[in-house]
């Protein structure tokens, strides 16, 4: 049977109204906040040996004046943990610093994709002063801070969830 070249205006509307159906039912999801159990189960998850590699690239320091490289280690953040780094609950990563006296502990502030090396009593910025002793008590590659906890990962990449 051949197809109609011209549709009746009905024919029209009905399609627009499908189209329009489908884009509100997409928005909609879209702005509906994850599931906080959901989300938690996830973030226990271990991590993987790609964002492992990533993160510890923090203390390297040449690329704290390399925005293209940072982009490069955010992106990796950004494919192990999408749904905490849009959601907006990971303010960033606290690590000891191997750099040297007189600095203390490295930052990655997630929502700038800014790092910096802090020396020794230098108030840590947007909240990540809480993963600073959990830090240089030892015994983790890196903390990640998030709003309501930390999460201190180990050198296998197994979670521990400390709330602050």
């Amino acid at each position: 049977m051949p197809r109609p070249m011209l549709r009746t205006p009905q024919q029209s509307q009905t399609q627009a109204n499908n189209i329009l159906s489908a884009v509100n039912h997409d928005q909609q999801q879209k702005q509906q906040p994850i599931d906080k159990m959901k989300l938690d189960r996830l973030l226990r998850q271990p991590r993987s040996k790609a964002y492992m590699d990533a993160v510890r690239q923090l203390d390297a320091g040449g690329h704290v004046h390399n925005q293209a490289r940072v982009n490069e280690i955010m992106d990796v953040i950004r494919s192990e943990l999408p749904e905490a780094a849009l959601s907006g609950i990971l303010l960033g990563y606290v690590a000891v610093c191997y750099l040297g006296k007189p600095y203390e502990v490295h930052t990655l502030d997630v929502t700038g994709g800014i790092i910096e090396h802090y020396q020794t009593g230098q108030i840590l910025p947007n909240g990540m002063e809480k993963a600073r002793s959990i830090a240089l008590r030892g015994g983790y590659e890196f903390i990640e801070v998030y709003t309501d906890c930390c999460r201190a990962i180990s050198s296998n990449g197994k979670v521990s969830v400390i709330t602050c």
